[in-house]
């Protein structure tokens, strides 16, 4: 197999979208990004949970994702289908973060029985990390039901955004790699 290099873009990235299942390890990616390019970063889990994971009303975290994609800089980490239409068109990069599923749910299951995982920074206060059927659900089908979604949204709303798909450890390591240092 021929090692292509890094990707050079042709235009500054200063707005990066990261999705992917749960346990892929998208918010890891998105602080490793903010931080080597300098960029502020967004949780969307930290706007739209509220404690006791009660979910935001839906105008209002439309509203509120809206002005946040309206920022100049952003390194944005949540799947949220229901904002695509208001973020790909102004991302000007798709980092969709994708191994197999069954990694997705063991990195789940191991980061519920993980004390220290109670302190994410991507969640909000008063969101403990959880692990029920409806969410091993989610995992399992993220590949069927969620990432066609995500591909369809982008053609449909952003067309020529570039797609950079992760699915190891490896690829993620060689495309962070690749990012100049701010």
């Amino acid at each position: 197999m021929r090692r292509s290099r890094p990707r050079q873009y042709r235009r500054p990235v200063r707005r990066i979208l990261i999705v992917g299942n749960s346990g892929a390890g998208k918010s890891t990616l998105a602080r490793s990004v903010a931080r080597r390019l300098d960029l502020p970063l967004i949780h969307l889990d930290r706007h739209y949970w509220r404690p006791g994971w009660t979910a935001a009303h839906p105008a209002d975290f439309r509203a509120e994702v809206a002005a946040l994609a309206a920022r100049e800089r952003w390194v944005m980490d949540g799947n949220y289908a229901g904002t695509l239409d208001l973020r790909l068109p102004r991302a000007d990069l798709l980092v969709l973060v994708d191994p197999p599923w069954p990694l997705c749910l063991a990195r789940v299951v191991r980061r519920r029985a993980d004390p220290r995982a109670a302190g994410r920074p991507d969640l909000p206060d008063g969101c403990p990390e959880r692990l029920d059927l409806d969410f091993i659900r989610y995992v399992s089908q993220y590949p069927r039901r969620s990432r066609p979604r995500v591909l369809a949204a982008v053609s449909a709303h952003a067309p020529a955004l570039p797609v950079v798909r992760l699915r190891s450890r490896r690829q993620v390591g060689r495309w962070l790699e690749s990012l100049p240092v701010a």
